[in-house]
């Protein structure tokens, strides 16, 4: 586990848009803006091809800069769309909201319960989520009071028909979800915090709503962005050959970090998944970085077998386990996950080719890792080799941030890979 240092933190003045719905591990958008004023030419739109929450596209969009983003997690897509469209009527949204909030408090009345904390038994009259969906959660994610509450208003929500506001709406249940209904903490890594028996759900929702009203009133409409839901290992057709003048992103980085767990309990509360077999497709589609996405078949790691740096890591990584004698499925993937990692991103690189004009910038935000058994692992200076051999030249490494390993108190480098496509000549 590693402890983030505040850097990542969303200032005050950012908060429009950005803070509808974002990852704990995003990062800030004032280093976006820094990069895209470096790597945004003239013409050319931006592209995020791991676009997460939408941070890069929010920003671009803020500053009139066409954008696309390309996101694999259906929760994180939906995000980033919802917070790139930015045509909803404020109005309309807020008296829409009052409608829905004002039908489930009368629901929730009939049984017994008000908006509030309360020790009022429902039991009998509780709703929940099925036996499949519940067994991909982590246990214990939310309490059956909040929960109740929390189906009651989401069905409310799926009653509306305009699909800006609805969208908009179940994005604000997202956001609360995690925290403020539910029992999660976020370390950065996600686990258990304060058990909470019962909350107000619909009151700080229509807040949150309220919230977001306010910052469509401020940002105005803005230029057209587009976010397919895609895995960035091949790019989509929507997206014009030569149309790209600069990318900004952070890709997944190869560690244990299992991506999908930080945006489990919405995910499955707003159905993106409902069983294992769903999580499982979700997690096929991701670029691998951790075992927990590691499976048979998986071919990534032909991409890098002439990168001896890549193969030589990986080796000395599996070498190490064997010297320690550890046996368990997961650490025997350690060096499968540095393979397929490195690998996938040469895919991307790969496939972004046709879609970049010749002289486009890219700004790739990653970090040096120790997750498998304390082997350093320099993403930044691995990716720059990852890269070249594929025509793109290497601009600079510049240091971001650092975070402390609190397995081995060492400073761990973040940083930003700027390449340049040379083009097809």
């Amino acid at each position: 586990m590693e402890v983030e240092n505040s850097s990542n933190f969303l200032r005050t003045e950012d908060s429009a848009v950005h803070g509808w719905y974002r990852f704990v591990l995003s990062f800030p958008p004032h280093l976006v803006r820094e990069y895209l004023a470096r790597l945004a030419p003239e013409g050319g739109a931006i592209l995020d091809p791991f676009c997460g929450t939408g941070t890069t596209v929010v920003e671009a969009k803020k500053l009139g800069l066409k954008s696309y983003g390309i996101e694999a997690s259906p929760m994180a897509h939906f995000a980033a769309s919802v917070k790139t469209a930015w045509e909803v009527d404020p109005i309309g949204l807020v008296r829409a909201a009052k409608r829905v909030a004002s039908r489930a408090s009368a629901e929730l009345a009939a049984v017994g319960m008000k908006d509030e904390v309360s020790n009022v038994n429902i039991r009998k009259a509780s709703r929940s989520l099925d036996v499949d969906a519940m067994s991909i959660l982590i246990s214990g994610s939310i309490s059956p009071s909040p929960l109740h509450k929390v189906l009651v208003l989401v069905d409310e929500i799926r009653r509306v028909t305009n699909n800006e506001y609805r969208d908009l709406m179940m994005l604000a249940v997202a956001r609360l979800l995690p925290c403020d209904f539910g029992n999660l903490r976020f370390g950065p890594e996600v686990g258990l915090g304060t058990v909470k028996t019962d909350v107000a759900v619909i009151a700080p929702w229509l807040e949150c709503i309220e919230t977001c009203a306010a910052d469509l009133r401020a940002v105005g409409v803005g230029k057209p962005t587009k976010v397919f839901h895609s895995d960035a290992r091949g790019l989509p057709n929507g997206i014009r050959n030569g149309s790209i003048g600069s990318v900004f992103t952070s890709p997944p980085y190869p560690n244990e970090k299992d991506y999908t767990r930080t945006t489990r309990l919405e995910s499955v509360v707003l159905g993106f998944y409902k069983d294992k077999r769903g999580l499982r497709e979700c997690k096929q589609s991701l670029l691998r970085s951790n075992t927990r996405n590691i499976y048979v078949g998986d071919k990534d790691s032909f991409s890098i077998q002439h990168l001896p740096s890549v193969t030589n890591l990986a080796a000395e990584i599996e070498s190490r386990r064997l010297d320690l004698g550890k046996t368990s499925g997961f650490e025997k993937n350690y060096h499968k996950v540095v393979l397929h990692y490195f690998g996938g991103m040469a895919r991307h690189l790969e496939a972004l080719r046709p879609k970049l004009r010749d002289g486009a910038r890219l700004g790739y935000v990653v970090g040096d890792q120790a997750s498998f058994f304390r082997v350093l692992i320099r993403t930044g200076e691995l990716l720059a080799e990852v890269a070249e051999p594929l025509g793109y030249e290497v601009e600079s490494l510049d240091l971001f941030r650092t975070r402390l390993a609190t397995a081995t108190r060492a400073q761990l480098r973040e940083e930003v890979l700027v390449l340049r496509w040379r083009g097809k000549a």
